[in-house]
């Protein structure tokens, strides 16, 4: 009787933890270009296109938000949910799923669908129900749509999302505007490969595309450089550590120089982002 009780309690408590973490947290629409949205909370960005037509959500952060993002929506069009798509696979971009799975059909790569049944094999109705290989094009009112994979880098299931029309970018996490990025070495990440996309789609951008990134403030081309450069640099600097024959204790008390240990933040601080290269160039 006393385990059962104990046990209620830390299931409560929990419970309370998890919804307290996200009591106070609101939900910003701010503009892009065009018809497209950036909505900001807690997790991953949100890109919303906004038509006569109805709408299209990129990600949908976290499952506790679900229904002020849904409120923020409605800020900017009265019309329905029409179509969803998931950048990757991490809970801060797909945890409204379900929720807005009722509504509408999620589109993803098809290793985001194999990753969230793997993770969460009881939740059902967050499965993407569209999947791909190399991307599609969807078409809503006058805007086109293009989603397009792009080899591991962030993670082996990510996607790019560009609507043409409005010249707005959403890069899912291969783009950390706000610092050092978080690479998934153990799902399919790979830190090379995420520069080389990253330069990919620097090179096929127009110069004056509006860029919504995974995690950051919405941003510009220009912005994207700097973080191009920033992940080259770390990936020279290890890899030369490396082949010097430096250990981790010797490169992480190195760091990564003084021009980029700014890029330090609350999830990849400096230390992280050295353990990455070290794990991943070695």
């Amino acid at each position: 009787m006393i385990r059962l009780l104990l046990l209620g309690i830390l299931l409560v408590t929990g419970w309370q933890s998890h919804a307290n973490r996200f009591a106070s947290v609101k939900i910003k629409a701010e503009p892009a270009a065009g018809n497209v949205y950036m909505l900001q909370g807690a997790g991953g960005n949100i890109a919303v296109l906004a038509t006569e037509q109805g709408l299209l959500m990129v990600d949908d952060q976290f499952a506790p938000l679900a229904e002020r993002i849904e409120t923020a929506m409605r800020g900017l069009s009265d019309k329905a949910l029409k179509y969803i798509v998931n950048t990757h696979f991490h809970k801060d971009h797909t945890g409204g799923n379900a929720s807005f799975a009722a509504k509408a059909p999620v589109f993803a790569h098809e290793n985001v669908r194999q990753r969230i049944s793997e993770e969460s094999p009881g939740e059902v109705g967050a499965l993407p129900v569209v999947t791909y290989q190399n991307g599609l094009t969807v078409y809503l009112a006058d805007e086109e749509i293009q989603i397009t994979h792009l080899p591991g880098g962030h993670t082996d299931g990510d996607s790019v999302v560009y609507f043409k029309n409005a010249n707005v970018l959403h890069t899912g996490d291969l783009f950390f505007e706000l610092g050092f990025p978080y690479v998934d070495l153990k799902h399919g990440g790979n830190v090379k490969t995420y520069l080389a996309n990253v330069n990919a789609l620097l090179e096929k951008m127009p110069d004056d595309v509006k860029i919504i990134p995974g995690h950051g403030k919405l941003t510009d081309k220009a912005r994207y450089k700097v973080f191009a450069e920033m992940i080259d640099y770390s990936i020279k600097r290890i890899s030369k550590a490396l082949a010097e024959g430096k250990s981790e204790q010797e490169i992480l008390e190195m760091g990564i120089g003084k021009d980029y240990e700014h890029w330090s933040w609350s999830f990849i601080n400096e230390e992280r982002w050295l353990q990455t290269l070290i794990t991943d160039l070695q």
